[in-house]
């Protein structure tokens, strides 16, 4: 939550207009005006990287003396040069990561850190059946639900909280979803800007009017190529990513085949009536992350390990023969191999990254390439790309940083969540996460720190960044403790440096759900009971626990309705029975050293509620108090229901309506229209929603 959203939220207005402050303060920054369209061009430009007018970037180059020499080696390079008129190209990386200083020098360290990897079954390792059949059988969490405990709630205090310490309204984007940051959107199955309303249903892209008493629907297209696609919106121009349904299947780490590639294609809807395909792009890696901030996109993408042709142990070689043949396989690769390729309309496969664009990180990072790829809406073929020549497999953006994290849990950079079940055993090495943090300027990413922290951050929910103070909360490595930690980082110079510390929250307990606010965290862990920390971070330096409320169950995505109160959804004992279903809690922590939970709804054993790993799912109407979020019932057929919680006197009143079937269920959206109305997605239908219980 940024500080501009909290002064904001103070006024009695509607919604602060985020996307339009920023969007014109990138546009006074770069000398054009927020309405002025982007050139359509058609063409296939690669861009090294060039500077646009940052001026900061630029004398933060000539301070440090570190401008990039273009280049690489032989016909495998494309030069780096000067931008126009002879200024000097955008140092990519001003901090410890060092980029490759030409394509030798860069398929060198693929080689030699590829040897080290390479087994006689190629990528892959032979694992013993013991962790086999761990694999196979998962970690039952449901085997905790049949521990006893008592419903009483217990609260233990702290210290009094200091100023500033309190929760904040988070509403949706300006397009219509739930996102983790406002100012950063985040891509959806549904998109609205008022009075259209874009829904992506498989490949076809519809489009409905929604300023009239009933949605109309006005034209569809049909994006061939993109599979499991979900789609942004800038302006007149829809950005749609997803699998790129074209690639090649490749073998994956767990044995199966899969198309590891990503397609971006931009769709006009200038004429609503006559949406029109204008640009193709695809990408030979996998999709980590895609956000939008204003008119720039930028992914995060994944090439994870080439697919060489490896030998395997059998008749008439044996595994010491096996693994000397394919040593002498990743010794004979070529850079092609490695570098990803990008394709743009209708022109030849192109390299993506300069290898001088490619740094090399510390060698604990597992092998890979990853790619961070930005590009305006409106010319998605122009694109400013670097990489980084390891794996990160968690992504977070604030609204002028992005940070990658390494973290030492499943990360391999390679279909990891594949090996459950498969005999493929994941690279999981030391107790340290690495972060790299870039600092953004529209379409660009310069690197400018790097750090690292004692634990594992389990997904982007754990990390925030508020007033350039990185904050990351930390599960159990081999160097913690047996217990979760809240961690505060700030730059110093180049480095990303631990300034504070919270240990001990949750002990022998799982981190289930974060959330962040300018000088607060509430964390939930769970082992038998579900307690709630509130933590107090106005004094970065000395992060310090404010509560400690144990109440049944867990909360898997909480979200904030202002200062006073707080939504957790999540699952408990339903009805005081021993089964397990859904259920959502109202918190009140207008004191955080009394946070106590008002109400609670339960559903019915056998449901549980999607917010809690899709938070897209989850909806909440200020005007009408009242949260709408996606419950689904797997006692027999999957049966989808909104569940409608209004908020009267610190009570939550429920109503179900039954909405979905199936594998529809996850394509329910509440979208919530500037003028106050709901539209309501289903599998199907798209439908205004009357939020009036009428029954």
């Amino acid at each position: 939550m940024t500080d501009l959203e909290d002064l904001w939220d103070d006024l009695p207005v509607g919604k602060a207009p985020t996307h339009d402050i920023l969007r014109a303060g990138r546009a006074a920054a770069s000398g054009g005006t927020a309405s002025s369209p982007a050139s359509k061009r058609r063409r296939f430009v690669l861009k090294p990287l060039l500077t646009a007018g940052v001026a900061t970037a630029v004398a933060g180059a000539f301070l440090a003396g570190t401008l990039v020499e273009g280049g690489g080696g032989g016909d495998d390079s494309r030069a780096g040069g000067d931008g126009p008129g002879g200024s000097p190209t955008h140092v990519a990386f001003q901090a410890d990561l060092d980029p490759a200083k030409s394509c030798d020098d860069l398929l060198t360290t693929y080689v030699d850190r590829g040897l080290d990897r390479v087994t006689p079954w190629g990528w892959a390792e032979r694992v013993p059946y013991y962790f086999d059949q761990w694999a196979r059988d998962g970690l039952n969490n449901r085997a905790l639900a049949d521990m006893q405990f008592a419903p009483t709630a217990e609260l233990s205090r702290q210290y009094k909280a200091l100023d500033g310490a309190t929760t904040s309204r988070q509403q949706n984007s300006d397009t219509g979803t739930n996102v983790q940051e406002i100012g950063v959107d985040e891509p959806d199955l549904v998109k609205t800007d008022g009075e259209l309303l874009l829904r992506l249903r498989d490949d076809e892209l519809i489009v409905y009017d929604v300023t009239g008493t009933r949605t109309e629907r006005l034209s569809s297209i049909d994006l061939d190529g993109l599979e499991d696609g979900e789609i942004m919106l800038a302006g007149d121009t829809v950005v749609a990513v997803g699998i790129d349904d074209e690639a090649p299947r490749r073998r994956t780490a767990a044995g199966t085949q899969a198309r590891i590639g990503t397609r971006v294609l931009t769709v006009s809807i200038a004429d609503p009536a006559r949406p029109e395909v204008v640009d193709d792009v695809a990408y030979d890696a996998k999709l980590l992350s895609a956000r939008q901030h204003g008119d720039a996109v930028r992914l995060v993408l994944s090439s994870g390990l080439p697919d060489l042709d490896f030998v395997r142990p059998g008749k008439g070689r044996n595994e010491r023969e096996a693994r000397l043949e394919n040593q002498e396989v990743v010794e004979s690769s070529t850079i092609a191999d490695w570098l990803p390729l990008i394709t743009a309309n209708d022109e030849d496969p192109a390299r993506l990254l300069d290898c001088t664009d490619v740094a090399v990180p510390p060698d604990e990072l597992t092998l890979d390439t990853v790619s961070v790829v930005g590009f305006d809406a409106a010319t998605p073929a122009e694109v400013d790309a670097i990489g980084l020549a390891g794996a990160t497999d968690i992504a977070y953006e604030s609204v002028d940083h992005l940070y990658l994290a390494a973290s030492p849990s499943w990360g391999t950079g390679f279909e990891c969540w594949e090996c459950i079940g498969s005999r493929v055993l994941p690279s999981v090495t030391g107790g340290n996460t690495y972060l790299f943090d870039f600092a953004l300027d529209g379409t660009s990413a310069t690197h400018v720190a790097s750090g690292e922290v004692e634990g594992a951050i389990d997904d982007r929910w754990a990390m925030d960044e508020a007033g350039g103070v990185l904050r990351v909360a930390v599960t159990p490595t081999s160097e913690t403790g047996n217990f979760n930690s809240v961690v505060t980082l700030e730059r110093d110079g180049q480095d990303l440096v631990e300034v504070g510390r919270l240990d001990r929250l949750g002990r022998n307990e799982d981190l289930k759900s974060v959330r962040w606010f300018d000088g607060l965290a509430i964390l939930v862990t769970f082992r038998q009971v579900d307690p709630l920390y509130a933590v107090d971070l106005t004094d970065v330096s000395r992060p310090r626990l404010i509560s400690k409320l144990k109440i049944p169950g867990f909360s898997e995505y909480l979200h904030p309705l202002g200062p006073k109160r707080l939504v957790g959804v999540g699952e408990g004992r339903a009805f005081q029975s021993r089964a397990w279903g859904a259920q959502v809690g109202l918190f009140n922590v207008a004191d955080l050293e009394n946070v106590h939970r008002m109400n609670v709804q339960h559903y019915a054993p056998g449901t549980r509620a999607l917010a809690g790993t899709d938070p897209r799912s989850f909806t909440f109407i200020n005007d009408h108090r009242t949260i709408l979020t996606v419950i689904e019932d797997q006692r027999r057929a999957r049966v989808g229901y909104l569940s409608v919680l209004r908020i009267v006197d610190g009570e939550l009143r429920n109503r179900m309506v039954q909405v979905e079937y199936g594998d529809d269920i996850e394509q329910v959206r509440a979208v919530p229209l500037p003028d106050g109305r709901v539209v309501l997605v289903t599998g199907e239908d798209v439908e205004f929603f009357d939020l009036r219980d009428r029954s």
